[in-house]
């Protein structure tokens, strides 16, 4: 069976933190470009997929999937599912992995939240800042989450690893404060059933049989993305028999430049619909025998609530043809 892989896109030349993942063993690294990514692009122990890779150039998602756009990352999990990995791990090129950089075991016993909890902030078990991760409704933002949890095992479906440095947050935290955070080293922390935190591809690891959640959406913007990919793919895993582990943070962000007002801007969507997709998925059909049509039967929904537009459904049926070669149905 192939390593792990790990998934980064990038329009930078190689970076520290590619070249620190590039060398670490019992991994393999895909990069994947876009139009921005300068060329030639190469770094040992890396492969790459340029915009134009020539093994998407009848791919129908290819073709779908816009440029300039953060769900170029998909072409990139397609390679990585045809390795048949034990895992794949989404990160970035500006997260550099620390010594101990790894995710807990698959079938795991530790701490698990209450159920049906709605919202929580995960920040808050890690750290005594007053910080929340991108795409926690700004609602629950001062929310209290609960502190006392349960001991047993699970199955975990997704590990999100945290961040140091410069973590994945929101721009509303950039804007009025922005200090570095350095996250307490505790116990992993698992989400009981109807309990929802949003998780990103900064520092997540999928199982295998998961691979169909990676589905980045094509119609949202750059800052939205990940985070409506994480609260579709709850709801699923858990009526497949998974949960969503949070563990330490085990890479550390030197983020790359951004306009923080430009990044409130892409986020505005993610807030005025974050609060409301859990109830929009209840109302989706998600028959348990089937992960694709759990997937786009929560699009669908969605579509219908304007959160993304008929332009998803098109690409989302060529990303589950791609599954179905893979042997997901």
């Amino acid at each position: 069976m192939a390593a792990k892989q790990i998934v980064i896109t990038t329009i930078f030349p190689p970076s520290r933190a590619v070249k620190m993942f590039s060398k670490l063993p019992d991994y393999s690294v895909i990069v994947v470009g876009d139009k921005k990514t300068p060329e030639p692009w190469s770094q040992e122990g890396v492969e790459f997929s340029p915009w134009n890779d020539r093994r998407f150039l009848n791919s129908r998602l290819a073709e779908l999937i816009p440029f300039n756009h953060y769900s170029r990352k998909n072409l990139g999990y397609v390679i990585a599912m045809q390795k048949t990995p034990v895992s794949i791990i989404d990160s970035d090129d500006d997260n550099l992995p620390l010594e101990d950089f790894g995710f807990p075991e698959l079938s795991f016993i530790g701490n698990v939240t209450p159920e049906n909890q709605g919202f929580v902030n995960v920040y808050q078990y890690f750290s005594e800042k007053q910080i929340w991760p991108r795409g926690l409704p700004v609602l629950d933002i001062l929310k209290r989450s609960p502190q006392k949890f349960g001991v047993r095992g699970s199955e975990i479906g997704i590990w999100q690893g945290l961040a140091n440095g410069d973590p994945d947050v929101d721009a509303i935290y950039r804007l009025t404060d922005n200090t570095e955070c350095i996250f307490d080293e505790r116990e992993p922390l698992v989400l009981g059933r109807g309990t929802w935190s949003p998780f990103n591809s900064q520092n997540t690891l999928f199982r295998p049989e998961l691979f169909p959640l990676l589905y980045l959406p094509i119609s949202v913007s750059f800052r939205f993305t990940d985070i409506l990919r994480s609260l579709v793919a709850q709801p699923i895993a858990w009526g497949l028999g998974y949960q969503v582990g949070f563990t330490k943070a085990t890479v550390f962000q030197e983020r790359n430049p951004h306009n923080h007002l430009e990044d409130l801007l892409s986020e505005v969507p993610m807030y005025s619909a974050t609060s409301q997709i859990p109830l929009m998925l209840e109302q989706a059909t998600l028959p348990r025998s089937s992960i694709l049509s759990c997937l786009i039967n929560s699009y669908e929904e969605l579509l219908k609530h304007g959160v993304v537009s008929k332009a998803e459904l098109f690409a989302l049926e060529a990303w589950t043809a791609e599954c179905e070669q893979l042997g997901f149905s």
